[in-house]
């Protein structure tokens, strides 16, 4: 396919190196001289402006800052393209809501970019999950944060009117996705504290939840910008067994996958340890589901429904839990 990408920062050069056998022919920044940096790395690709690149393009990548994710692939769809908007979508489910029934109208693909559902180590975790070897599933315990760094309260993400809200928004709608993909099953209740810890800034650094679904299970997430040193953890436990998630890389660690299975007498479990200590995959398997998808396959990726599930419970968590 011809891929164009509107919003040429971090996450948009990540994307544009995961894309494999498509070609990037165009992109496009509010900021010229990022689009240019980008362009430059594809000797395939141009800065254009958004007009041009959805001329050009047959599918679009949307990476720009919150507030601009759903207007901009609102006018991909309504050009007739296929879209990958990066999560969480939009800043609210009133922004992301009408984005499907135009997607249906135009009878186009859109996925939303929840690529932790593509680190290997969450995959091997819903292979074993699907062989019924963990049992029943009762609940899950997860944590993700990060520090942040010098500046970091006068960046966008911490900016409500930018962003949608703070941390909770930012990586904690990834530990929702990953809940509700695991369990299986929507969010029924959301309790907890929402808060302002550190930085001085009126988006929330730090929020604890405790969701209900449906089934009865229970997802217990922290997500924090006051995480002095980069932690991903994310537990299941079935009745069987347990499923430990650690690391994503980089300054997360190595990824690893822990199995703790019960023996018939209980007592200490046996282990098995699946380590990844490879380059991110993610974004390009991401991908890879999303082409597939395109040409029909239902594949793993979060669809607007998904991320319209995750933008609920974090908008109920703002009203409720501040």
């Amino acid at each position: 396919m011809r891929v164009g990408i509107v919003g040429c920062g971090l996450i948009g050069h990540k994307r544009a190196g995961a894309l494999g056998g498509d070609a990037l022919v165009a992109v496009c920044d509010r900021d010229a001289s990022r689009a240019q940096a980008l362009a430059a790395k594809h000797p395939s690709a141009a800065a254009v402006s958004i007009d041009e690149l959805l001329a050009r393009a047959e599918a679009v990548v949307v990476a720009t800052t919150n507030d601009q994710l759903a207007p901009i692939a609102a006018r991909a769809i309504e050009a007739g393209k296929h879209v990958l908007v990066e999560k969480p979508g939009a800043r609210s489910p009133a922004e992301l809501e009408p984005l499907a029934q135009l997607a249906r109208k135009r009878g186009v693909t859109v996925r939303v970019g929840y690529n932790h559902r593509f680190h290997p180590a969450a995959r091997k975790a819903r292979e074993i999950l699907a062989t019924g070897a963990c049992g029943p599933l009762m609940f899950v315990r997860a944590r993700y944060g990060h520090g942040g760094r010098e500046g970091y309260d006068r960046e966008w993400r911490m900016d409500p009117a930018m962003s949608g809200g703070g941390e909770l928004i930012d990586q904690g709608v990834h530990l929702i996705d990953l809940s509700r993909w695991y369990l299986g099953s929507e969010i029924a209740d959301v309790r907890g504290r929402v808060v302002t810890s550190f930085w001085d800034t009126k988006a929330d650094d730090n929020a604890f939840l405790t969701l209900t679904a449906r089934g009865g299970q229970i997802a217990h997430l922290h997500a924090s910008c006051t995480e002095w040193k980069n932690l991903f953890s994310f537990e299941i436990y079935g009745r069987n067994a347990k499923l430990h998630l650690e690391g994503l890389g980089g300054s997360y660690g190595v990824e690893r996958l822990y199995q703790y299975q019960m023996r018939s007498g209980m007592g200490p479990p046996d282990t098995m340890i699946h380590e990844y200590p490879f380059a991110d995959s993610s974004w390009t398997l991401e991908w890879q589901d999303f082409t597939a998808a395109i040409s029909g396959a239902a594949g793993s990726g979060a669809t607007l429904e998904d991320a319209l599930s995750t933008l609920r419970v974090v908008a109920e968590a703002y009203a409720r839990c501040r």
